[in-house]
């Protein structure tokens, strides 16, 4: 993880170079002392504690000093590295303090490899934090950073601790004129939040993709924040990094619609709206409003990562697949699209996935989740564990490596195991949904309901409008005795579409057992539709329902029948033939048919009981409709003085208004 850091943080400092030519940073950064461009060269191979020390004061200029200051640190390192040059460049305070930072980074990631106990492995932090923000803070106060020694500044801010622990405006206001407080620029510390800090070092260069990262993600973590942070970055809401930083934040937030909404716009831009318009967009950003990112390759995977996040598996499918055929070398991502490719059962397409990313790099993290996912799909769970125990190796911190392997040791029934697994994943970000999920589904397994409850209203809280997460706290709930709390449960679940038909099943099986026969129904008429919903490519599961006949005999038609379905299929054809609605019962029936279960013999009885009825009832009608001909016949031809035949003939008009044929005419019920 150390690695990819400053792989990616060394295009940020070579990028320094190249800001000169946006007039953003100083204008002593286009001429680097020597000692800069040394430390660059050592930056560059990975000696950070060397480019640090070349940046520092050296030791004989110390020696007049307390020796306490050059004494051996607490942590074990043989030296400390001396405070910085005071004649530094902007460049050379950004070079030497994320040295630092890395440089630490890397000694805490050995002291973890070391550590077995869970709370020790998460109690560990960078060692050189409280000295960088002290120095830091003194640059900070005399104007010496500049945009990229600003970042550095927010990612110790951040690391340090992060907006929770950082003093509102109000704190900073009440103690400023606290004579007790450290040293520090007068207008408090309120200023030198991290959020603060990493939107300076936007706004003086925009560009700094690592940056946008750093306050997403404190925007994710606090969302108190939110306004002041949008406030702040009004200057820059026309830049397309700004739009960039919205997808990102959408997608950690699981509001994907909007995401997906920016990231259209931005790829193809307002191409209607040009040709009515006759080119007038409304806005100065010639870029995104005509579509400049349509071959944008991260675009696209954050595209299929936003449906693959709402369970649009089809669609993610068709995004990724168009990925990939256009970049065949990219593992970014991969990973995900190998989950789709398994939640699909696509296994031919899974093995050449995997196949191809071997072939591309078979020692990168994505690279061992999709061959685990492979195996998986196998039944081949030890292997499966076996390298996605490879891909934590390259990468500690892969949370969904933790979370596929604690999905492998559910399969192979080791519960200690899949906790350890999901609570390493939570761990490491409590905003894993599929963790708690996971926890909750161990601790359901083990018949511990209320651990299970809490883990599935974690997961729900992070997840809402997943409907497996209420179906999941509704069957808590239900196990629990707590039937009026499953019955909302499960209501909830099917309002936001149960495409498994779980909710809806379950809420069927409720209402039988109070007696309510026409609420049972409804809901066995929506699980067929929702089933059906999910057969069909790209549909939205979310759908309302349409009680027109000829849906109704389109979805009872066409519907996938398994076991449940059968079972909704043979309560509906009861209901409809207690209920004399006979064409809709036999349509029902006749489905039971094609299915190779107890329920088939049962739907043949119950055609064979329904024509009977049919026939009986045409028989009864032509029976009533001779007897009637025959009484007028005979009435019209008697004298009116006979009051017997007349009270006779009125007596059975009477009972023929209260026929069974009227009686079903009368019914009204709509599913």
């Amino acid at each position: 993880a150390t690695n990819d850091l400053s792989n990616q943080q060394t295009q940020t400092l070579h990028s320094v170079e190249g800001a000169n030519d946006e007039g953003i940073l100083a204008e002593e950064c286009c001429q680097p002392k020597d000692a800069e461009l040394y430390a660059m060269s050592l930056f560059d191979i990975g000696e950070y504690s060397r480019a640090a020390h070349v940046l520092s004061i050296s030791t004989s200029s110390l020696a007049q000093n307390d020796a306490a200051a050059s004494s051996p640190s607490s942590d074990g390192s043989s030296c400390q590295i001396n405070p910085p040059l005071s004649d530094l460049t902007p460049l050379g305070v950004y070079l030497r303090a994320f040295s630092l930072y890395l440089e630490g980074e890397r000694r805490k990631e050995e002291q973890v490899t070391e550590l077995r106990d869970p709370l020790e492995r998460t109690s560990l932090n960078n060692a050189n934090l409280p000295r960088l923000e002290a120095e830091l803070r003194r640059a900070y106060g005399l104007g010496k950073l500049d945009a990229f020694g600003l970042y550095v500044y927010g990612v110790v801010l951040k690391g340090l601790r992060g907006t929770k622990r950082a003093p509102s405006r109000s704190t900073a206001r009440s103690t400023k004129g606290n004579s007790n407080i450290a040293e520090g620029p007068e207008e408090g510390m309120g200023e030198h939040a991290a959020h603060r800090i990493l939107v300076r070092s936007i706004l003086l260069y925009p560009f700094n993709w690592s940056a946008w990262l750093d306050l997403g993600e404190l925007c994710v973590d606090d969302p108190s924040i939110d306004q002041e942070v949008e406030e702040l970055l009004l200057p820059v809401t026309e830049h397309w990094m700004y739009h960039f930083f919205c997808v990102h934040v959408f997608i950690e937030n699981k509001v994907n619609e909007n995401a997906i909404a920016i990231i259209e716009k931005l790829a193809n831009g307002n191409v209607v709206e040009v040709e009515e318009d006759g080119g007038d967009m409304g806005g100065d950003n010639g870029a995104t409003s005509l579509g400049f990112f349509v071959q944008s390759a991260y675009l696209q995977s954050q595209l299929a990562m936003a449906y693959y996040d709402v369970r649009d598996y089809d669609s993610a499918h068709e995004h990724f697949l168009a990925l990939s055929e256009r970049e065949p070398y990219r593992l970014d991502h991969m990973d995900a699209f190998s989950n789709v490719l398994y939640v699909k059962d696509q296994k031919v397409a899974l093995s050449h996935l995997a196949h191809r990313s071997v072939t591309v790099d078979k020692y990168r993290p994505e690279t061992c989740i999709i061959v685990g996912n492979y195996y998986s799909s196998k039944g081949r769970h030890e292997k499966a564990v076996q390298y996605f125990q490879r891909a934590l190796k390259l990468d500690r911190t892969y949370l969904s490596a933790w979370t596929l392997l604690g999905h492998e040791y559910i399969e192979m029934k080791n519960t200690a195991a899949a906790i350890e697994a999901y609570r390493r994943a939570v761990d490491l970000s409590d905003r894993e949904y599929r963790a708690w999920y996971g926890l909750g589904q161990t601790y359901e397994i083990m018949n511990m309901l209320l651990h299970a409850l809490f883990y599935f209203r974690k997961a729900a809280a992070l997840h809402p409008h997943d409907a497996r997460m209420w179906c999941a706290i509704g069957g808590c709930l239900l196990g629990l005795d707590r039937r009026t709390d499953a019955e909302k449960s499960y209501e909830r679940a099917v309002s936001l579409g149960d495409g498994e038909g779980i909710a809806t099943r379950k809420l069927a099986e409720l209402y039988r057992e109070d007696g309510d026969e026409e609420k049972a129904a409804k809901c066995y008429l929506r699980h067929l539709e929702l089933r059906y919903q999910s057969q069909l490519p790209g549909s939205l599961s979310g759908a309302s329902a349409d009680t027109s006949p000829d849906a109704f005999e389109t979805v009872v038609t066409h519907v996938r029948v398994d076991e449940p379905e059968a079972e909704a299929l043979l309560y509906l054809a009861y209901y409809y033939r207690d209920n004399l609605e006979y064409d809709q019962a036999i349509l029902c029936a006749t489905r039971l048919e094609e299915y190779p279960g107890p329920e088939k013999e049962q739907g043949k009885g119950l055609l064979r009981d329904i024509r009977s009825r049919m026939d009986q009832k045409a028989g009864e009608r032509k029976h009533r409709s001779v007897g009637i001909g025959d009484v007028r016949t005979r009435s019209s031809s008697n004298s009116p003085s006979t009051p017997a035949m007349g009270l006779r003939g009125r007596r059975d008009f009477s009972m023929d208004s209260k026929s069974p044929a009227n009686a079903e005419s009368s019914f009204e019920f709509s599913p």
